[in-house]
Order: C-alpha cells, then structure tokens, then sequence
C-alpha cells in the first residue's frame, strides 16, 4: 500500500494536482445498476425541481436577486450520496449542490489511478476482479465534454460565444488557500482551448459602470479593464448578500452576463431547505409531485426537518438519529452531530436565526485499507442537463462528518459491468 500510494501521488502531481490534496490509494466501485438508479432519480430531481408550482414555493421568502431567472444551466452540478454497506441499492441522497467543486482533479484521479493500477496494459489488471470494471471518461475526453457544455452555455445565452472574458469567480480567500484553487486554473486552460481570453478572480475586482461589467485595474496585466461575458462562479456567498457583489449583481440583473450558478439555481435546488420538500410527501400537492416521483424521492431521500419551535423538542428527544446542518452551509462547515446538539443549543441557533435542518442519518460505505485504519466513503455524481458525465467519492477518517484530511482524502470511483 505505502508503494502505490507513492506511484499514485507522483502520477497525480505530474498530472497537475497539488500536494497538500490528498487521495486515496484504493478505490472503490459502484454497480451498474445502482448508477442507472440514479441517473433515473436525477432525471426525476430535474423534472420536480423545474416545475412552476416548486419554482413558485422555493422563491417564496429569497432575495430578489434569487427570483431573476434566465437560461443558465450549471454544468458541474453534483449529487452526494450515501451507499450503506453490502446494500448500495438503499443508496440515499445527502445533498444537491449546484457548485460541486473537484470535478476536473476527480476525472485525473480515476483515469490516474486506473492506468496504473486497473487497466489491461498493467500486471494488476490480470486479475478477474479488474476486468469487472467499466474503464472511466479519460481526462482529455473529459475536457472536450466540458468544451462542449460552455459552448452550448455560451449559445442559448448569447446565440454565439462573445467577445468578453470568461471570469472563474471565487472568494478572494478560496483563491489564496482554498483546495480548489488550482482546479480553477485547469478550466481556465479547458476555456482557452475554445478561444476564450480568460481570468481568475474575485467579486472585489469587478465593476458595473451601468452598461458592462469590468474588472478593474490590476486585477492582471491581460484582463485589467476588460468587459466579463461569462462567469463560472465557484463563491460560497450563495446569495450574493455581502456588499462586494453589488456589481455582480447589477450586471445579473441586466441580463448581459451569464453566471452560473446564481442565486436562482442555489434557491430552488441546493438550499438544504429543499430536501424537506424532497423527502416528504407533505407538500406534494402543492409542488406538484406525482405518485411515481414520490415513490423514488422517498426511498432515496432521508427524512429532513427544518427546525422550528414547533419541532425542536421531539429533534432533541431524537437527535441520535439526525445530524444537524446549515440551511446555507457547505462543506460541512457547522454540521452539529447528536452528541453536539441538546434542546437549549436548538433554541440558541433559532434565536440567533440559524436556519437549521435534521436529516436522518443515513449510513456510508466502509473502506478498509492496509493499515486498518477504517474510512467511511460516499459517492459524488456529476450531471448536466440530468445526464451522468462523471462519478468520483471522498472518504473520511470520521464516520459522522466528511473529513478529507489524511489519512482521508478523495477516492478513485469505478462503474463495476
């Protein structure tokens, strides 16, 4: 193990992944028929989460900004799932973000790991196990897949790729030390191969001068001063609340600048707040959900609360079975678990107006490897438009909270034949 881990890390920073992003030196594998399970469920999430009626009860208490819709689809959207151990058919969606970062660093990691550890040109692929296993999107594939979703992007939006830059926005901290940080210059290279002049930086470098949307001055030698056409937008401020974003937020209002994601596609399918709807059948008349989308979200979906007064105390009476997050959170940042939740810290968070969800745990899959240090790993699902590209997985050294430090770390993710 400690020998492949080393091939693996030298592979993958010659690849163009930074050291300090750890990766495990095992995978895992999904079964087929479990991934075509969930390319039917996400078809379903797209149907139910584009309807008026869900639309109209989603946007009902957002910022006016989040009611603005024109036609962006996110083409890194991803879905978090759990896989209980020896049933991956009981599989549960965890979470939908439509800001689902790691999908370049994850299509290097499994071709990576495959070429070196899987594939039939390898002593180690000699084994009847391996041949079981549905060769992953090579990177260069991958790419040109990319390519293909900006252009198309670029196409509903404009009718034609514009003149302007094609900015990748990020929090000014993210693009100092965040984990991403270097997958942002990996699909800027993607963007040029399509002919697009591009930049990387954050909302406090742009400017609205009421007609176009600029970066400003020294914001880069080849980009300061030029108009933004297209934005892929990987902030955390999902709403656009603090002040730095009152020219992005001009220029979204206008509707001279593609962003995606925006507040609209956050509000009506990543808040945390949405899985209530998705898990219960309490509002389906209202939202519009027929029997057989019941049927599916209720199976895969866990039961989730938003907490109020009127539910605080049962939650607290029953808290072992939940774990409790952020209406708005990511990441798993002020994820609480039982042992951390009690009735008079519920009732601080609502006083403060912590919006708060409890979803019912639901169970990962157990990786064992050589040093029997256990990691507990879920599946990440990549779609655009409801059609699968991608699945990678993340495993953590703590059962009840994703943790990729190591010896956590993101996992090398197959479709087994």
């Amino acid at each position: 193990m400690v020998k492949q881990a080393e091939q693996l890390q030298q592979h993958l920073l010659s690849s163009g992944i930074p050291s300090d992003f750890s990766t495990i030196p095992m995978h895992q594998t999904i079964p087929g028929d479990v991934l075509h399970e969930i390319d039917q469920f996400i078809e379903i999430f797209e149907q139910v989460t584009s309807r008026t009626a869900w639309l109209s009860t989603a946007l009902r208490e957002t910022p006016e900004v989040a009611q603005i819709h024109h036609c962006e689809t996110c083409f890194f959207s991803a879905w978090d799932i759990h896989l209980p151990p020896e049933h991956p058919h009981q599989w549960q969606l965890i979470e939908f973000n439509d800001n689902g970062s790691g999908f370049l660093f994850a299509g290097l990691i499994n071709q990576v790991y495959y070429d070196l550890f899987l594939s039939k040109t390898t002593e180690a692929s000699a084994t009847e196990a391996n041949d079981s296993v549905k060769p992953p999107l090579c990177y260069a594939q991958l790419c040109s897949q990319i390519q293909t979703m900006i252009a198309a992007e670029s196409h509903a939006f404009f009718g034609q790729q514009p003149d302007g830059l094609l900015l990748i926005l990020d929090d000014s901290e993210s693009l100092q030390t965040g984990r991403f940080r270097h997958e942002h210059q990996l699909l800027a290279k993607i963007a040029q191969g399509q002919g697009w002049h591009t930049a990387i930086d954050s909302p406090e470098s742009l400017y609205w001068d009421g007609r176009q949307l600029l970066l400003l001055e020294g914001s880069g030698e080849q980009t300061a001063g030029k108009p933004v056409a297209f934005i892929i937008n990987r902030s955390t401020d999902f709403l656009w609340q603090d002040a730095i974003f009152t020219p992005l937020n001009q220029a979204y209002k206008s509707g001279s600048v593609y962003v995606a994601p925006n507040p609209f596609s956050y509000a009506t399918k990543s808040d945390k707040r949405l899985l209530e709807y998705l898990s219960r059948p309490d509002w389906d008349n209202e939202l519009g959900i027929k029997k057989n989308e019941r049927a599916m979200l209720s199976s895969h979906v866990p039961a989730t609360y938003l907490l109020t007064e009127a539910n605080l105390s049962q939650l607290a009476e029953q808290k072992a079975d939940f774990v409790f997050k952020p209406t708005h959170g990511h990441a798993s940042l002020g994820v609480l678990n039982s042992h951390e939740i009690g009735k008079h810290r519920l009732q601080r968070l609502l006083a403060k107006g912590h919006p708060y969800i409890a979803q019912q745990i639901a169970e990962k899959s157990q990786l064992l490897p050589e040093t029997n240090h256990p990691l507990w790993s879920d599946l990440r699902v990549w779609a655009y438009k409801g059609r699968r590209f991608l699945i990678s997985g993340r495993a953590s050294s703590r059962k009840e909270r994703l943790d990729l430090h190591p010896p956590g770390g993101w996992v090398p993710t197959f479709e087994s034949l």
